[in-house]
């Protein structure tokens, strides 16, 4: 930061010029490439690569705006490329702006800010090429670039650890749950009772008890921000059937198939449509490891045995589950197995701990820094 200062400071003492995208930077329209060869030209689209041809739109670096759909995902492509006429593509004037930084900069802007259409949100090169843009020396250019590239590949070195993480991860969760000699075989009747949920969907509120969504069961875990509320007039309506309790294992039984998560919170609370419940026998499994074998390689398999195929959506038969066979090993062994697979859950999935808060940390720190490097006093006209 103090190089950057300096030259600041020396180069331009008074300020900074600011001036419009179009005197810095050409937008141009991508086009269709159907009509193309095969190569290795990659095709951009709002969503990034989508195929290869043998002809480039541009060859120098350039970055990439999003015409239609997901404004704010900027691409900087520094090889031959093509665009489709989703994302314009820019001609940059190098002896006033390094590409790299003219990038940096539109990632602070708000593009999406800049929607021009009721529907599918889109921008136009007029709104764009009127975008005010800081041209400081290109000393100081290169310099923002070279420190905020620093930070981008320290925060791909932590995103490329956490993945392999994941991967080790994946290794001991079908290792650790794959039956072997000491597991008993039973059914999952005998390890647990089945309850089916409502069949129907209440009134939803802001505020209340939950009402659970099967989009809200993400491997294991809960994720709360998908789910809703219900009124406390009507809990009592919606868990005759059954209320969550501490322990149990929440799944869906149509749609989202395979998917189950642990209930941890002494909240009050419904199941949505579409879920169903397992409640432990606590003397022969531990409520954890219910979950982790729910979700474990031998009781995915024997669900996908189990699917019926409907006209609409996939379903598993909930009234059958308690006579679907499944192995588990003594207690003490279960405790062992869920304690190895929750240190690694949350290496590699909770936000508080482990890689993923260090990651989290490491872009809010990228953020602060990239808005603080970009951000410059204007000269005086």
């Amino acid at each position: 930061m103090s190089r950057i200062d300096e030259l600041i400071r020396e180069l331009c003492p008074e300020g900074v010029e600011f001036r419009r995208l179009v005197e810095v930077a050409r937008i141009r329209n991508g086009k269709d490439y159907k009509n193309l060869g095969d190569g290795e030209i990659p095709v951009y689209g709002t969503g990034g690569v989508m195929t290869t041809v043998d002809t480039a739109a541009c060859t120098k670096p350039s970055v990439l705006i999003p015409r239609k759909g997901s404004l704010n995902k900027l691409y900087y492509v520094d090889v031959p490329f093509w665009t489709v006429d989703t994302i314009f593509y820019t001609e940059i004037d190098e002896s006033l702006m390094v590409p790299k930084f003219l990038y940096y900069f539109l990632a602070t802007e708000r593009l999406e800010d800049m929607n021009q259409a009721g529907g599918v949100p889109s921008l136009t090169q007029t709104v764009l090429n009127a975008l005010r843009i800081p041209v400081p020396p290109l000393e100081v250019q290169r310099e923002i670039v070279r420190v905020l590239d620093l930070f981008t590949t320290l925060e791909a070195e932590l995103e490329a650890e956490l993945e392999a993480r994941r991967a080790q991860c994946a290794f001991y969760w079908t290792a650790l749950l794959m039956p072997r000699d000491g597991w008993r075989k039973t059914t999952l009747g005998e390890i647990a009772e089945v309850f089916d949920g409502p069949h129907a969907t209440p009134k939803k509120t802001s505020v209340g008890p939950w009402y659970l969504s099967i989009s809200s069961l993400k491997r294991g875990r809960f994720d709360l921000s998908e789910s809703a509320h219900l009124g406390e007039t009507e809990l009592a309506a919606w868990t005759r059937r059954v209320a969550p309790r501490v322990g149990d294992t929440l799944f869906s039984y149509e749609t989202r198939l395979g998917e189950a998560a642990y209930w941890d919170r002494d909240e009050p609370a419904a199941l949505g449509r579409r879920m169903g419940l397992l409640r432990p026998r606590r003397s022969v499994v531990d409520p954890r490891f219910l979950t982790l074998a729910y979700l474990g390689p031998q009781f995915q398999s024997l669900m996908q045995t189990r699917v019926v195929h409907g006209a609409t959506v996939d379903r598993i038969p909930i009234a059958d589950m308690s006579t679907w066979g499944i192995s588990i090993p003594p207690l003490e062994e279960q405790a062992r197995i869920v304690a190895i697979l929750e240190k690694f859950d949350a290496l590699v999935n909770d936000l508080s701990v482990g890689l993923p808060a260090e990651l989290a940390a490491r872009r809010t720190q990228y953020e602060h820094y990239r808005d603080r490097l970009l951000t410059f006093r204007e000269k005086a006209a």
